[in-house]
C-alpha cells in the first residue's frame, strides 16, 4: 500500500481517488490544499519521503482564457519546487493530463506544459492522459455535460442538443485505480474502458433512464457503461427523489405490492427477517445497485456519503410500502425501530459474486472531520 500525496483532493475526480483508496484500506492520503501549493516550502515538508504524489489539482475555466494555460503551469511549478526541495524526495508523481494536451487551446497547452514541468522534476513520472469523465456527484456544467443532462432531468428538464459531437467517457472510478496503480477488479478497470457516444444519443439515452425511473422502473442496462450512467443519474435525484412510493392493490385474498421492475438484465432478490434494535449493512458500494423495500414492521434507512459527516435518514414502514435505492458510494444501514419482527425485500443488478462482492464496510455514523473545502 503506497503513501501518496493528492492536489485537488476536494475535486470531482479527488473525491473518487479518496473514496477508492479507502475502499481498498490504503493509508489516508497527505492532502495538499490551495494554500499549501501556493508554498513550496510547505509542499517540501508534506511530500517528503511519500510514496508517491498525485498531481489533481488544475484550472479548467476562467473569465480570463490565459489565466487557464498559466494557472496549470503555476500549480506545477510551485509542486515541482516542492518536490525538488523535500529533504527525502517522494518516490514519483502521477498527472492527472488530458488527451486535450497540446491541442492549441489555453486548456490544452496549459497542461502540456505542467507534464513538462513536473517531467523535468527527474522523479519517476507517470503521465496519465484522460478523456471525458463522468461519475457520481459530478458538478453540472463543470465536470461534464453528462452531469449537466442528469442534473437537468432530476430537476424535471429536458436536455437541448444545439450540436452534436461524439464524446469518449470514461467512468472515474475507473481513473482513479489507474491513477492509484489499482489492479483491476469488478467495480473498475484501470484500462480505461470508454464509451463511444454522440451527445445526441447521449441526451437520449439518459432521457429514456430518467422516463423509466420516474415511477421506480429499472431502466434498461445492457453493459457497465449503462449501470454506471445510471448510478451517475441517481446520484442527482439523491436525496429529494426518495423514498418512491409504491403501489399496493388489495382484494378478498390479501394485497400485492410491485417492489421492482427491472426492464432486462441479471438481478437477485433476498427477502430478510431482522429482530427488534438489530442493525443491517454498515457498508457502501462502487457500482452495485440495491434497492430496499420494508414490508412488514417500521425501521429507518440511514446514509452518509464517504467522506462527508451528514446523515440522511429515512423511516420507512411496511403499513406504506416504499421503495429507497441506495446511492453508490454512501455508506448504508437498516434498522428495525420497532417492537415485531421486521422484514425486509432487497434487490440488486447483480447476481452475488463471493469473490467481488462489491460490498465495502463502512459505519454510517462515523466520526470524522469537516468535509474537505474543494481545492484547485
Amino acid at each position: 500500500m503506497l503513501r501518496l500525496a493528492v492536489t485537488g483532493a476536494g475535486g470531482f475526480l479527488g473525491w473518487h481517488v479518496r473514496v477508492l483508496l479507502h475502499a481498498l484500506g490504503w493509508p489516508e492520503p497527505v492532502v495538499l490544499t490551495s494554500a499549501e501549493l501556493a508554498d513550496p516550502a510547505a509542499v517540501a515538508d508534506r511530500v517528503s519521503g511519500l510514496d508517491r504524489v498525485l498531481h489533481l489539482a488544475g484550472v479548467n475555466r476562467a473569465d480570463d482564457p490565459a489565466e487557464v494555460a498559466a494557472g496549470n503551469v503555476r500549480l506545477a511549478t510551485r509542486l515541482a519546487e516542492g518536490m525538488r526541495a523535500a529533504p527525502v524526495p517522494p518516490g514519483g508523481v502521477t498527472f492527472a493530463n488530458s488527451v486535450q494536451a497540446g491541442n492549441g487551446t489555453p486548456y490544452g497547452d496549459g497542461k502540456a506544459a505542467a507534464a513538462d514541468i513536473l517531467a523535468g522534476t527527474g522523479l519517476p513520472f507517470d503521465d496519465v492522459r484522460l478523456p471525458n469523465l463522468y461519475g457520481e456527484h459530478g458538478r453540472p456544467r463543470y465536470n461534464s455535460v453528462v452531469a449537466t443532462f442528469c442534473q437537468l432531468l432530476a430537476e424535471g428538464g429536458r436536455p437541448d442538443v444545439q450540436q452534436d459531437r461524439q464524446l469518449d467517457l470514461v467512468h472515474v472510478t475507473d481513473a482513479a485505480a489507474r491513477l492509484i496503480g489499482a489492479p483491476a477488479a469488478g467495480s473498475w478497470d484501470p484500462a480505461l474502458p470508454a464509451l463511444r457516444i454522440g451527445v445526441r444519443e447521449l441526451a437520449g439515452r439518459l432521457t429514456e433512464t430518467a422516463n423509466a425511473y420516474r415511477t421506480g422502473d429499472i431502466p434498461l442496462l445492457p453493459d457497465r457503461h449503462d449501470v454506471r450512467l445510471f448510478n451517475t443519474y441517481r446520484s442527482h435525484c439523491f436525496p429529494a427523489h426518495y423514498p418512491m412510493p409504491l403501489t399496493r392493490r388489495a382484494d378478498a385474498r390479501g394485497e400485492l405490492v410491485e417492489t421492482v421492475r427491472a426492464h432486462s438484465g441479471a438481478g437477485q432478490t433476498f427477502c430478510s427477517t431482522t429482530n427488534p434494535g438489530v442493525t443491517r449493512g454498515e457498508h457502501f458500494h462502487l457500482a452495485k445497485i440495491e434497492r430496499f423495500v420494508v414490508l412488514r414492521g417500521t425501521a429507518d434507512i440511514s446514509l452518509r456519503r464517504v467522506g462527508e459527516d451528514e446523515v440522511v435518514r429515512f423511516p420507512v414502514s411496511g403499513d406504506e410500502p416504499v421503495l429507497v435505492d441506495m446511492p453508490t458510494m454512501w455508506a448504508h444501514k437498516l434498522v428495525n425501530t420497532g417492537t415485531d419482527e421486521l422484514v425486509t425485500l432487497f434487490w440488486t443488478n447483480e447476481l452475488f459474486d463471493p469473490q467481488r462482492p462489491d460490498t465495502w464496510p463502512e459505519p454510517v455514523e462515523a466520526i470524522r472531520p469537516a468535509p474537505l473545502a474543494a481545492t484547485v
